[in-house]
């Protein structure tokens, strides 16, 4: 089972020992389903080298000088993007607009089928939900591990699967011959 490499900086209630220098610490790096988790000192979290901050920033300078891209090509893709949003927004009032055509001339069906249904059931009719659930932000700052240092984390819970599927596998194996050869 693999994860990605974006860990969430948390504090723990018991210190233990740094992953890199051993120093008692309360700093965690923690993935989002807590898959991997390592004890880390805030020293480390500053240096490059190990961990390297995920900007928060609104304009996103520092994933776009990873990718190479200038401020010109990123101007000319937010102008497409916005122009494709204002399209969807057009498609959207049109859909509105035939739907409530729809709605004016199926409403004396309506009223009717609910005439009906409140003297069937003269419980209340079921209250609609809202489609818009937005997720709370993350109030954690997030990290990506150097990729030497997730490997090394990688590598760690490969061989721990390996060995757990090792002592599944093995009660099943036969045992070694135990009578003197002749």
């Amino acid at each position: 089972m693999s994860f990605t490499n974006l860990y969430y900086k948390r504090t723990a209630g018991s210190s233990k020992a740094c992953y890199v220098c051993y120093k008692p610490t309360t700093t965690v790096l923690a993935t989002i389903n807590t898959v991997d988790f390592l004890y880390t000192c805030d020293g480390h979290l500053k240096d490059s080298n190990f961990a390297s901050q995920v900007g928060e920033s609104g304009d996103g300078a520092e994933g776009t000088r990873k990718m190479g891209l200038s401020p010109e090509e990123l101007a000319k893709v937010k102008a497409e993007w916005e122009e494709k949003q204002k399209k969807k927004a057009e498609k959207e009032k049109e859909k509105e607009k035939e739907k409530a055509d729809e709605k004016e001339k199926d409403k004396d069906k309506d009223k009717e089928k609910e005439k009906e249904k409140k003297e069937s059931s003269k419980s209340p009719p079921p209250a609609s939900t809202s489609s818009g659930t937005s997720t709370p932000a993350p109030t954690h700052e997030r990290y990506t591990l150097h990729r030497d240092f997730f490997a090394m984390r990688l590598g760690e819970h490969r061989r721990r699967r390996q060995a757990a599927q090792a002592k599944e596998i093995a009660p099943r194996l036969p045992s070694a011959p135990t009578g003197n050869i002749s």
